[in-house]
């Protein structure tokens, strides 16, 4: 038995080291790619390490290319849908949880079958309606939707309120707490672990996303980090091959989320284990 517990224990860890080099070998070569010159790239067999290491690229980068501007609205918006994603969604969840209305399990419903619905098919609409109101063009249609509803975290926070014992409540209005203030100082402190996976992912998104911001921010004075590596061929007419800046500033771009998920990885667990307990 002890033969057979010490063999399954080397083997699950060749499986871990195994499958943890596989998922850090693409932020390796992200890495490597961007410390690289244009010849060395395309070089083969493949130059795992770079020889010479060029840190130029990095400095030529922000020569060139209005990082800070890029990393400034790339913060604006992720900054906002975060903040609009908490509100709404908690708001949202415990209304769903805690408060009895005439219709709620139907609107619930709804909002659930707006998560089904894919983006290829609201994008037109709603691109119209941004542009008859005069939004596109500016950061209002990224940060105004999420304070008006974020149904994935709306769900996930009403699943961890139900889990909250009713009894709380019951005492707090015993003595003379009303809504709001149950809401704030009793349910949104229980509430820590769920609103940290809430945080998480929002921040994620706001970093991280690309069509959207696509589709809306038509200046270059607004573009994110994202639109910025797709587009940093523009800013070097004079250079071939750009892909060792775009390298470069993709690290620059993942490296929040990278320290982010070594910080807060456990609150996260932690959290998506927490609101799966009932469904």
């Amino acid at each position: 038995m002890t033969k057979r517990t010490s063999f399954g224990q080397v083997f699950t860890y060749i499986v871990l080291v195994a499958g943890g080099l596989l998922m850090i070998m693409p932020f390796y070569w992200l890495v490597s790619t961007s410390l690289k010159t244009i010849k060395n790239i395309y070089v083969y067999p493949i130059q795992w390490f770079p020889d010479p290491i060029r840190w130029q690229n990095y400095t030529e980068l922000f020569a060139q290319v209005p990082v800070f501007l890029y990393t400034r609205n790339t913060l604006i918006i992720t900054f906002f849908n975060t903040v609009g994603t908490l509100f709404s969604a908690s708001l949202g969840g415990y209304s769903f949880a805690r408060l009895r209305f005439k219709g709620r399990d139907a609107v619930f419903s709804i909002l659930l079958a707006t998560v089904m619905v894919p983006f290829a098919v609201t994008m037109i609409p709603v691109y119209v309606m941004f542009s008859k109101i005069g939004w596109v063009g500016t950061f209002l249609p990224l940060i105004v939707p999420p304070f008006l509803g974020a149904p994935i975290n709306t769900f996930m926070l009403r699943q961890f309120f139900r889990t909250i014992p009713m009894e709380l409540e019951d005492a707090a209005r015993i003595d003379g707490a009303g809504r709001p203030r149950i809401f704030f100082q009793i349910m949104l402190p229980l509430a820590k672990p769920a609103l940290t996976v809430t945080t998480i992912q929002s921040i994620l998104w706001g970093w991280n996303g690309f069509l959207q911001p696509l589709i809306y921010l038509k200046k270059n004075k607004l573009w994110t980090l994202a639109l910025g590596v797709n587009s940093l061929g523009m800013f070097m007419p004079g250079v071939p091959d750009t892909t060792h800046f775009q390298m470069a500033l993709s690290t620059i771009m993942v490296l929040p989320p990278v320290i982010l998920y070594f910080v807060a990885q456990r609150a996260f667990v932690r959290g998506i284990v927490l609101t799966g307990l009932k469904g």
